[in-house]
């Protein structure tokens, strides 16, 4: 009993709250992520410097003919060929947006609202399978639907995901399809 006196006789107030420390430390942590993400543009906008000689996108054709496939869902981005990590950002590559692909006779056809729009000739396609990542964005086996194709001097994969998962093995072997017929065409004609 004597101890639980003792107890309360000495009880002392809450400490103080230090208002000026706090907000010293809140500017502070606002101060770094802004340096952090004006670092992060400043990269990206390195990175487009560096990959500056890449050739300008091409445009569909006025008449590409009627379409084989048409898919609408999500691109996630262009690397360098086998560099998944590598991410290509000159002329809007890297730039993930909302997309319809639409698969002709002349080619690949990539609408993306908000973002370049491009267009991959046929003759310019050079594989397409399912994979599980591209720079930015890893998905379970097989949930990417990977293009390969040619640029310039640049191999590229750009990396779509359907919003029907299902249909991306379609793609890839009516792409792959287009592309053995449109070699074995170019090997007969000469």
């Amino acid at each position: 009993m004597t101890s639980l006196l003792h107890l309360a006789a000495e009880k002392e107030s809450a400490d103080v709250t230090d208002w000026a420390a706090r907000i010293g430390w809140v500017v502070g942590l606002l101060l770094f992520i802004a340096l952090v993400y004006w670092l992060m543009r400043e990269g990206w906008k390195w990175r487009g410097t560096l990959q500056g000689d890449l050739p300008e996108l091409p445009t569909a054709p006025d008449d590409p003919g009627p379409a084989r496939l048409e898919l609408s869902g999500r691109y996630h981005g262009s690397t360098s060929a086998g560099q998944w990590l590598d991410r290509i950002v000159a002329h809007g590559l890297g730039t993930r947006s909302r997309v319809e692909l639409t698969l002709t006779d002349a080619g690949l056809d990539v609408v993306r609202p908000g973002a370049t729009d491009f267009f991959i000739p046929a003759d310019r396609l050079r594989e397409a399978r399912l994979d599980k990542g591209i720079a930015g964005k890893v998905l379970a086996e097989g949930g990417l639907l990977i293009v390969t194709w040619e640029h310039g001097e640049k191999l590229i994969d750009s990396g779509f995901r359907s919003d029907h998962a299902a249909e991306q093995a379609e793609w890839a072997e009516a792409i792959n399809d287009m592309i053995n017929t449109t070699s074995t065409t170019e090997g007969t004609a000469r």
